[in-house]
């Protein structure tokens, strides 16, 4: 049996790594990978848990297919390691933090994943992002406003299982699981 894809998108500072961190016993523990993205920011820098390399490193290693998977986003590269391809053909299921503007060519590429975007309301994402300290203000204003335009009708449109994590991230990440082993159910 081939493993799934799943797909997890959500606005910085949405809590996607925090999510991560918090479930990765229990996913490893059904036999759920989580893929290391690789980042061209700075490895030390706080957060994901990820591969930081130079542009021109991204770049290289982009043009020898080294990635399943890379896009760019606010002034950053991001690839998937190809082995994903392995570990899904093992029959593991592989979660990976991946980009909402980037989910159609996911899509192409892995038409059967699963797709599960992170919400988090307004005002807690906006704090959030304050407390980072990663963005300027108005950098965080424009991700607000791009994150306006994701709501939960949008994400049904586009068949995403929608998961809220404005509240604590042990119950968004028991009802991460619950998807995970929900849509195994359905498959």
């Amino acid at each position: 049996m081939s493993g799934r894809l799943i797909y997890l998108m959500g606005p910085s500072g949405s809590g996607k790594d925090s999510l991560l961190n918090a479930a990765r016993e229990r996913l490893a523990a059904r036999g759920c990978v989580i893929a290391r993205r690789v980042i061209t920011r700075s490895a030390e820098a706080v957060g994901e848990e990820a591969v930081g390399v130079s542009p021109a490193e991204f770049d290289q290693q982009e043009a020898a297919g080294a990635f399943a998977l890379s896009w760019r986003a606010n002034g950053l590269a991001y690839g998937i390691p190809r082995q994903i391809d392995d570990w899904l053909t093992a029959g593991q299921d592989v979660l990976v933090n991946g980009s909402r503007a980037y989910l159609s060519h996911a899509l192409q590429r892995y038409p059967d994943l699963i797709g599960v975007l992170l919400s988090v309301e307004p005002a807690v994402l906006r704090e959030r992002l304050l407390r980072r300290g990663r963005e300027s203000i108005e950098q965080i204003e424009q991700r607000l406003a791009r994150n306006a335009q994701f709501d939960a009708a949008s994400a049904e449109r586009d068949g995403l299982h929608l998961l809220d994590n404005s509240a604590s991230i042990e119950r968004a990440g028991d009802n991460l699981l619950a998807l995970i082993g929900a849509s195994r159910a359905c498959a």
